[in-house]
């Protein structure tokens, strides 16, 4: 038999991915990170390897889902800022000890607290870190039964080592003290 020629072999037809009148979502059950440092001690968020769902709209359903899913987050953020002042107005910013204070809940906070009309949705901002017991909540939620402390660990010493960056060097680099000329970057 004869080899064909790389030139000469006819193009395969491509089904075309990209489409400007739907909206694909993926959703993955949530998971462990092992891929990002948060900001705050804990352990980081993840997704699962194979998505477990799929959807899709048109482009309107679409924002009409995002305008709904921004509400409910907002409608959250603010019971949560309501239950802090709460709980600072019972203990006299923080200066004071309160039983009441520390038995409050989400659920103290009333849905007639909160008004959500009257804020703009787009205007809020909505990737806001999360924090630590904020995570391993959801995660339990998830289904995460065993989270490993160690990622803990290893997230505080990568914090640690990402404030301190550069080198000593003043005035002129010695390449031999130098830590940058020693990692084989240019002298910070």
């Amino acid at each position: 038999p004869t080899a064909t020629s790389i030139l000469k072999r006819q193009k395969q037809l491509r089904r075309k991915n990209v489409r400007f009148d739907q909206v694909t979502v993926y959703y993955f059950a949530r998971r462990q990170g092992f891929t990002s440092v948060p900001s705050q001690g804990g352990s980081s968020l993840g997704m699962a390897q194979r998505h477990n769902s799929v959807r899709r709209y048109t482009l309107c359903e679409f924002a009409q889902e995002q305008e709904v899913n921004h509400r409910e987050i907002l409608r959250e953020h603010l019971k949560e800022e309501k239950l802090h002042a709460k709980k600072m107005k019972l203990t006299k910013n923080g200066t004071v000890e309160s039983e009441e204070a520390d038995g409050l809940t989400l659920e103290d906070v009333s849905d007639d607290d909160i008004d959500v009309e009257n804020v703009e949705v787009d205007d809020y901002f909505f990737l806001q870190p999360l924090p630590t017991k904020r995570r391993r909540a959801l995660l339990r939620a998830s289904g995460v039964h065993r989270i490993d402390a160690e990622e803990k660990q290893e997230l505080r010493a990568i914090r640690l080592s990402r404030e301190e960056c550069g080198c000593d060097c003043r005035l002129y680099c010695d390449p031999e003290a130098c830590a940058c000329s020693q990692a084989g970057i240019k002298c910070q």
